[in-house]
């Protein structure tokens, strides 16, 4: 179930509390080589989420500010999140084939946690 997406403008949807709930996050796509690669670089802030695809590694180098990095599989669920301080190299994550990042703080906020299947709608 291979996942295309250009970049662009959605929302990630995180369930939370047994499917009962969600939060809806203003998400960011960089689905092409040229934005995958520029991604947070530059920026002092981040309104919400960034979604790198495919992806399946990170680096936080020349970047102003920790961010909140979570691993997502093929089937958009979370295998791993950690916080990554400014100038450093993430390991990479084989399963992984879409890489989320953040604010530091934010993903624990939305309740984004190993196990969680996340849903990603596409701005029109």
């Amino acid at each position: 179930m291979g996942r295309q997406w250009r970049d662009g403008q959605g929302k990630l949807i995180v369930r939370t509390g047994g499917g009962s709930g969600a939060v809806a996050v203003p998400l960011e796509i960089a689905a092409s080589y040229r934005a995958r690669t520029k991604g947070l670089l530059g920026r002092d802030s981040v309104d919400g989420a960034m979604l790198l695809s495919p992806a399946n590694s990170v680096h936080t180098f020349r970047m102003r500010m920790p961010i909140d990095v979570a691993y997502l599989d093929r089937d958009l669920t979370v295998i791993a999140v950690l916080t990554m301080k400014p100038w450093r190299l993430g390991l990479l994550r084989a399963r992984a084939r879409h890489v989320l990042e953040s604010q530091a703080g934010a993903m624990e906020g939305w309740g984004l946690r190993v196990g969680v299947r996340v849903e990603v709608m596409v701005d029109a």
